[in-house]
This record gives structure tokens, sequence and C-alpha cells, in this order.
């Protein structure tokens, strides 16, 4: 009993929390209901927390905006002059100007420290449970700590080790933090259970080795992160190409037809993930990803006439161009991961009946006049026959209808750069169905791993060791995969900076493209709004608030250089 009580305490004394991970969920005990609490009971309810900040860390304004917003392929004006203001927060994102005091790695670092807190907990304890499940439960805790600790490492230059939770934790940086993640992932890898055993919502035995391919990959910049060049040692592009080589031949992912299958409602099931963040609806996700990015007056679904989206980020005219570049005379929409018209009406100029079942926005990138459900004083209008009235949108909710919901290629932090329509905007997650605000209710994992990323990476790996023909099959073997409609055309050669721009297109919106530029030499580099030359800003500010949460340990929390 002795031992229940304590796990019992432990469980009430971690914060309340909305999500579980796959079948783990978590459950508030008390013991005034006179519940006895089971081994199974206990063991389910301490690994829950290690997971369940996942949706948290992988929000629009934490994870998503420090790894797109700092980059060429996001940008987030004052919206009219006022609206996604914020303190010029995201205007210091995009040009490199960010300080220890933004909210946005504030709540990053703090979501990321907090489960790191999490799986030190669930270390502790699952050791004392009689459980058969506990012994996995410990390999996954001690995995996603890792984890936690390689994107604490890539986003602010640190990693904290530690066991026993009545310590100090240790800070370690550069060689020393990758050798720690290395050992980490090495140790757990034969204990955690296949992707087809547990999903892509838990740790699992590909995740590991996606995991192990990207912090290899990454490893000559984690050790200079400042440095004028990075040295990518064979040894550990032979590790990429040995783990990336084990996920392909194990039959554990598969790639996608659909491009945007990928990122559906329904994806949890979708062959190509491998590890993402669990968001089926019975976990309470959020739908952040879909809403961000398209207008306040673009009302996706006929039955929630108060689901919409916010004016957010919309890409940079640099990204756009990418694609203008790669596909000349054609229309860069002849891509499959470009867009996707689900229905044609949304180019007819006329307004249009339709069933409310048949009505879905469009998916990608949009640009120009968009068209859907017409709104009026908070309800849709309908047609004579009781369909959904579809047409021309206008700014109705801005108090602006005379202005069109009409996407521009122009963006950027002036007057007429600054308007709500300014920017080509991303629909690349599908806006979940049953989200009655637009930002509640997410249907749709939000991707950490999938297999098009493992491609890619050996591709990188190979190319990296001067095989550039075995790269360009890779990349061609994932464009070539796309056969719900008709694929992008092979490439004919390969160097980096291909590579680079394919990486661009394959994974725009996906929370990659910092650490993709960095890693590729392009993060120094000028792009709208954004002339900042200063290596420092690779990596974040630690928050203020952390380091003067440590100020009664005289030098454990150094700034980093640079802020």
């Amino acid at each position: 009993m002795k031992k229940k009580l304590h796990i019992l305490l432990t469980l009430v004394g971690m914060l309340l929390i909305n999500n579980a991970c796959t079948d783990l969920k978590e459950e508030v005990l008390d013991e005034t209901l006179g519940k006895t609490l089971t081994d199974q009971e206990a063991a389910d309810g301490i690994i829950a927390p290690v997971y369940a900040l996942l949706p948290n860390i992988f929000q629009h304004t934490t994870y998503f905006a420090l790894q797109e917003i700092s980059t060429d392929e996001a940008i987030l004006p004052y919206r009219g002059g006022t609206d996604w203001g914020d303190n010029g927060i995201y205007l210091a994102l995009h040009a490199h100007n960010t300080t220890s005091t933004d909210p946005n790695v504030r709540n990053t670092w703090d979501n990321l420290v907090q489960s790191i807190s999490r799986s030190i907990t669930a270390i502790n304890t699952l050791p004392t449970l009689n459980n058969a499940n506990a012994p996995l439960y410990l390999a996954e805790a001690r995995g996603m700590r890792a984890y936690y600790s390689m994107l604490t490492l890539d986003l602010f230059g640190v990693v904290f080790v530690k066991d026993d939770p009545g310590s100090p934790s240790k800070i370690i940086r550069g060689d020393e933090a990758v050798k720690y993640i290395e050992s980490e992932l090495l140790a757990i890898e034969p204990l955690v259970q296949p992707k087809t055993a547990v999903g892509p919502g838990r740790l699992n035995q590909a995740a590991v080795w996606g995991l192990l391919s990207r912090l290899y990959l990454n490893a000559a910049v984690y050790r200079n992160i400042y440095g004028a060049t990075f040295d990518f040692k064979a040894e550990d592009m032979d590790k990429v190409i040995q783990y990336t080589d084990k996920i392909i031949a194990s039959g554990q992912a598969q790639l996608s037809s659909d491009y945007f299958a990928i990122f559906g409602n329904n994806n949890h099931t979708n062959p190509e993930l491998i590890f993402a963040v669990d968001q089926r609806p019975e976990l309470n996700g959020h739908n952040r990803m879909a809403y961000f990015s398209i207008s306040g007056d673009q009302f996706p679904l006929a039955q929630f006439p108060g689901a919409n989206g916010t004016d957010g980020p919309g890409i940079t005219s640099d990204f756009y161009k990418t694609w203008v570049e790669a596909y000349g005379a054609v229309d860069p929409k002849r891509d499959p991961r470009f867009y996707k018209e689900n229905m044609s009406v949304y180019s007819n100029p006329a307004d249009t009946c339709l069933n409310d079942a048949d009505y879905k926005i469009n998916r990608g990138i949009l640009r120009g006049q968009q068209y859907g459900a017409l709104r009026v004083n908070g309800a849709f209008l309908r047609c004579p026959d009781g369909k959904l009235k579809v047409g021309k949108l206008g700014y109705v909710t801005r108090s602006k209808p005379e202005l069109a919901v009409n996407f521009t290629e122009l963006i950027d932090f002036t007057t007429a750069g600054s308007n709500y329509n300014s920017g080509y905007r991303v629909e690349k997650y599908e806006f979940s169905s049953v989200s009655n605000t637009g930002r509640n209710k997410g249907e749709a994992d939000i991707v950490i791993l999938r297999l098009a990323d493992i491609y890619m990476m050996r591709a990188e790996a190979k190319l990296r060791k001067g095989d550039a023909a075995s790269a360009l099959a890779d990349v061609n073997l994932v464009r070539a995969s796309r056969t719900a409609t008709l694929p992008p055309p092979a490439l004919t050669t390969m160097n980096l900076d291909l590579l680079f721009r394919e990486r661009g297109f394959e994974f725009y919106w996906e929370m990659l493209r910092r650490s993709d530029m960095i890693r590729f030499g392009k993060y120094e580099g000028k792009w709208t709004e954004k002339t900042n030359t200063d290596v420092h800003k690779r990596i974040f500010p630690i928050p203020q608030t952390a380091i003067d949460g440590a100020s009664n340990l005289p030098g454990y929390m150094q700034q980093n250089e640079g802020y």
C-alpha cells in the first residue's frame, strides 16, 4: 500500500493534463473515492504525462513559430496594422532579433523542460511497479527524454542531464550533448516495440532509428553551432545511412500515394507516419496547424459558422519563387505537393449552391481570390433550396467587406504588405471536421517523423559522401510515390542546393525549415525583411525567466552568446 500511495501522490501532484498518449489515458485519482490503484493503472498514469505536452510543444505559437517564422518560409506581419502585433515578437523572430523575454521562446522552453521533468519522474517510478508493461514504458520514457533533449539542443544549444529528481541537472553542450543523446537512444533501441505494435503516437522502434538518423545528420551543427563551416564526418553520414536503411528495410512505414492524406484528419493510420503527436478526437487535440494561416473570413465547416482562420502567417515571396523557378512556365500547382483543389467551384466567380457534405476548402498553398461559405451576422447564407451559398469572400469579419480575400504574393512589414489579404497562405493540415471554434478539437496527428524524411536524410548523407547518383534515386523515389494524382517529374541531377530546395517542397510548414537552413548554410542569408547575418542567432536565447529562476545557483544558467 505504501508503494501505491507514493504513486498516487506522484500522479495527483502533477499538473492536470488535457491530452494523453495513444491508449494511455491520464486519470485523475482520488483516495477519498476508495479506488484501489492497480499497478497497470499506475503504469499507465505515469507514462501518460511523458507524452501529454506534445500538443502544446507543437502549437502555432511555440515550436512552429520558432522553426518556421524565423526562416525564409513564413512571415507574420501586423495584420491591418494591429492584429498579430504582440509587441513585435513575430517581426523580431523573422528578422532574427528575438530577445530572451519572447513568450514564444519561453513557452517552448517551459513545455520542453517540463516534459523532461515528467520523463525523469517516470524513469524513477516505473521500476517500482510490478507490471508487465513497466519495462516498455520505462524505455519509452527514457527515449522521450532523449527526444526532448534533442529539441533543447537544437533550439537552445543545451541539454540537461539528471536522473535523481531531487538534484540539480548538469548542463552539457556540443559533442558531449550529442554523445549523451546518442547513448540514451541506443540504450532503448532494442527495448521499444515496432510501430506496427504501438502506432505512430508512441515512441517506437522506427522512430528511434529515425531520431538517431536526425541526430547524426545534424551532429556537425550541434558540435560547432557557430562555425563558419560544418564538418559532416563520414562516420556520421554512415550512421545516417545505416539507420535509415533499417527503417526502409523493416517495412514499418510506406510512402503515401496521396500527399495531402499524410496531413488529413484520418492520418493516424496513414502508412507514411513514423512518429507523430497523437490527435485522434478522443484526445482533444488542437487545430492550430490548420487555422493559423487562413483568413478570418474562411469558414471551412458547414456545420460550424464560428470556426474560421485567423489571418496568421503567409509564405514569403522568396519561398514562393523557389517553386516558380523550379517549374518555369508551368504553374507550380502542377506539383501535387503545392496545391490540392477539392472542388472546382472555388474558381467559379458566380455564387453556387452546395450540399453541406460537399463543402470542403482547398489545401496546400492558397493564392488569389478565395471562395467559400458566405456568412452574414454570424450565420451562413442559404440558397432557396436550403443548400449552402458559396461565393467570393470579402473581409466581412474585419469590417472591410470591400476588401476581397484575394491572397497576394506581396507580404512584408510595410503597410501594403501587412494587409489582411497579403501573402499566399498554407492549408497543409486538413481543417478538423469537429472543431467548432477553428482552434480546438484537432483530428490530424502532427507529424514528427515520416518516411519521406527518412529517404531524404539518406539522400543527404549519400550526397555529402559524394554519391550524387544514389541521392538522386532516393529523391526521385519519393517524388514518384505521389501517384494519387500526377506525380512531379523526375529530377535529372542532384546537388546540395537542389536537395535543400526539394526539402522545402516536401516539408514546408512541417517545422523542419530552421534546422535545414542552418545545416545547409542558408540561415545567415537575406530574405524578405531579414538581413541579420549574426551566426549567434542560429540558436535562441535562454528565457530570462529560466535565468532568473536559477539565480540562487551562481553561474549555473548562462545566457547564450549574442543575447
